[in-house]
């Protein structure tokens, strides 16, 4: 489907335009939830996981049986005032390992059955220094949001995000002290690895950053601090949520990308869940700033959305259990 969108703000007017779950399919399924063979409440976030996913599929007895994880892949211009503790030719690098099935997130897209794709944007030619000049022009920015919009399978019951991008932690700090405000320093990570004087560079890239371009617009901070591989994870996020698709969102750089869709539009990321709570330290403020619980703790910090398509799991769970459970009527046993 090719993306309708050609200006910034017929992305703008698209996202003010999102649907919104259907009420009907979410009290059918909550009514059902209420006669299943168990105390009331005993399956705990599986019920309100179980509940939410019917409301967005727009049937109170939902099945998962088409998850799509999508990895983008770009290269910021960013990275080369040594903000990672590798090179960007890792991002290519990996890139022919998702490819050829060898990354941990391909393990777990297979694991949960799910279908993968990988689409790289424009590796040759990264994004510019945001300490100098805008990361992406608004040609660059509707075309990366549109790679992502385009990647999306329409019949897909379910969503995850993941990125390869060298150096990408840096523009997902920047994007999130200009969206949420605080200092630089309480946004940025260590990413890969950087040791300390590499984190007080980072501090001090995204702190030029942020002084450089002072507009706090969501649309404008991705385009001037963000990098491809995140406006297309945003095009991806928006399209599932108009064809009413549930998405389990990633770590800290694909959450940074579904905050600007949060600050665009009043309910942009209802059809989202947070996947997991990364080790990346500024990730559960950003899930905080969202209202977003994660499903998982596990101290991830690799991206790809490896923790997201973990999470699929929990879904799963949940959706088998409210679907494939009795109900004390069926099970003829006494409700109390």
């Amino acid at each position: 489907m090719p993306a309708p969108f050609s200006t910034l703000s017929d992305f703008r007017a698209l996202l003010q335009a999102l649907p919104r779950s259907d009420a009907e399919a979410e009290a059918g399924a909550r009514a059902r939830n209420g006669q299943l063979t168990k105390p009331p409440g005993a399956l705990g976030r599986l019920e309100d996981l179980a509940i939410w996913y019917a409301g967005w599929r727009g049937v109170a007895r939902p099945s998962l049986v088409r998850p799509q994880v999508i990895v983008f892949a770009g290269n910021h211009g960013v990275t080369a005032r040594g903000v990672s503790a590798f090179p960007a030719e890792v991002t290519v690098q990996m890139v022919a390992n998702f490819r050829a099935g060898g990354a941990a997130v391909n393990q777990l897209a297979k694991a949960f059955g799910a279908s993968m794709s990988v689409h790289e944007l424009e590796l040759e030619r990264p994004t510019a220094d945001f300490t100098t000049a805008p990361a992406m022009s608004e040609a660059e920015l509707l075309a990366a949001l549109a790679v992502g919009w385009q990647a999306v399978d329409a019949e897909a019951d379910l969503l995850v995000v993941g990125e390869m991008g060298i150096g990408n932690t840096t523009p997902a700090a920047a994007m999130a002290c200009a969206l949420f405000g605080g200092t630089a320093g309480e946004w940025t990570g260590r990413g890969t690895g950087v040791d300390d004087a590499g984190l007080a560079l980072k501090t001090q890239v995204v702190a030029e950053g942020l002084a450089r371009h002072p507009s706090r617009d969501p649309l404008e901070v991705l385009r001037c601090l963000g990098g491809r591989e995140i406006a297309a994870m945003a095009g991806a996020i928006a399209r599932a949520h108009a064809e009413r698709i549930p998405v389990i969102l990633d770590g800290f750089i694909c959450t940074a990308a579904a905050a600007v869709l949060a600050l665009s539009a009043s309910g942009a990321l209802d059809h989202c869940v947070a996947g997991h709570a990364s080790a990346e330290g500024a990730h559960r403020a950003l899930l905080s700033k969202l209202g977003k619980a994660p499903l998982l703790d596990l101290g991830l910090r690799l991206g790809e959305g490896s923790g997201a398509a973990l999470a699929i799991g929990v879904l799963k769970g949940a959706i088998a259990c409210h679907s494939g459970m009795a109900t004390f009527a069926e099970a003829g046993v006494s409700d109390g």
